[in-house]
C-alpha cells in the first residue's frame, strides 16, 4: 500500500452520500478493543442533542474474533434503528470498532447505510500489536481479537480492501510515553498516523489528541457531527 499517496490525498474519493432534508437519522456506536459502551457515552449525549437516534452498543471486545463480533454486535443495533424508522444508519466507531464495522460490511451490503467516522482507527493495523502480539500476556489480555490487528498482509485490516462507502477518519497525533519507539513516525499512541488512513476515505484529519480519550474532546465531537452532516471535516476558513 503506497501510504505516501495516502497521505497527499491521492487516495481519497469524495463522500457523495446524500439524506433527505428532514429524514429521520440514527447513530451507531461502535468502542474500541478493551473498552465498554461507557467509553462512548460523552459522544453519544452530544449525538443526541444534535437530534440523531443513537444506539450506543457494548460487545466483549477480548473474548472473541473480530468476524464474531461483528456479527453479534451490529445486527441488533441496526434492527432497533429500524424499529425507530430511521431512514439513515450512521456509524460512528473508535479503533478496532472501525474493522467490526468494516469486516461486517464486507460480507452484508447496508441498503440504508449513510456516512461513518472512524476514530483512530487500525485501517491498516497497528505496528503496536506486532511488537506485543507475540508475548503470551498480550494473548490472554487482548483475546483473539486483538491478535487481528497487526500490520501484515495476513492480519486482517489488510484483508478488508478499501472503504467502498462514505467515512471520513480522524486521528491523533498524541504519542503516549514509552510506546513511541514501537511507531515510525507521528502516531496517537496505539495506531500510527499512516495507518490510520485507508484507501476511499472520503476526508482526513489529524488532531492533537490521544487514542484512549479522543471521543471525549469536544472539538472532535464537533467534527464527527460536520462529517455526518456534510460529508467533510470543517477547516479553518
Amino acid at each position: 500500500m503506497d501510504l505516501g499517496r495516502l497521505e497527499d490525498g491521492g487516495w481519497r474519493q469524495p463522500s457523495t452520500k446524500e439524506v433527505a432534508p428532514g429524514a429521520r437519522e440514527g447513530v451507531i456506536l461502535l468502542h474500541g478493543l478493551a473498552r465498554t459502551r461507557r467509553s462512548m457515552r460523552p459522544l453519544a449525549a452530544f449525538l443526541r442533542r444534535c437530534g440523531y437516534q443513537v444506539v450506543n452498543v457494548g460487545y466483549p471486545s477480548c473474548r472473541y474474533p473480530i468476524e464474531a463480533l461483528a456479527q453479534s454486535a451490529i445486527p441488533p443495533a441496526v434492527a432497533a434503528l429500524r424499529r425507530q424508522k430511521v431512514d439513515a444508519v450512521h456509524f460512528v466507531t473508535h479503533s478496532m470498532g472501525g474493522i467490526l464495522l468494516r469486516a461486517f460490511l464486507a460480507g452484508e451490503p447496508l441498503p440504508e447505510l449513510g456516512r461513518t467516522v472512524m476514530l483512530c482507527p487500525p485501517s491498516q493495523g497497528s505496528e503496536l500489536v506486532d511488537h506485543l502480539g507475540r508475548f503470551a500476556w498480550f494473548r490472554v489480555l487482548f483475546g483473539p481479537a486483538g491478535c487481528q490487528l497487526g500490520t501484515g498482509q495476513e492480519h486482517l485490516p489488510s484483508r478488508l480492501g478499501p472503504a467502498t462507502f462514505p467515512v471520513g477518519i480522524l486521528t491523533g497525533n498524541r504519542p503516549v510515553i514509552g510506546l513511541a519507539r514501537f511507531f515510525p513516525g507521528p502516531n496517537d499512541g496505539k495506531v500510527s498516523v499512516a495507518r490510520a488512513q485507508l484507501i476511499g476515505m472520503g476526508d482526513f484529519l489529524v488532531l492533537p489528541c490521544g487514542h484512549s480519550l479522543i471521543m471525549r474532546h469536544r472539538e472532535v465531537q464537533e467534527q464527527v457531527a460536520s462529517f455526518l452532516k456534510n460529508g467533510r471535516f470543517r477547516r479553518a476558513g
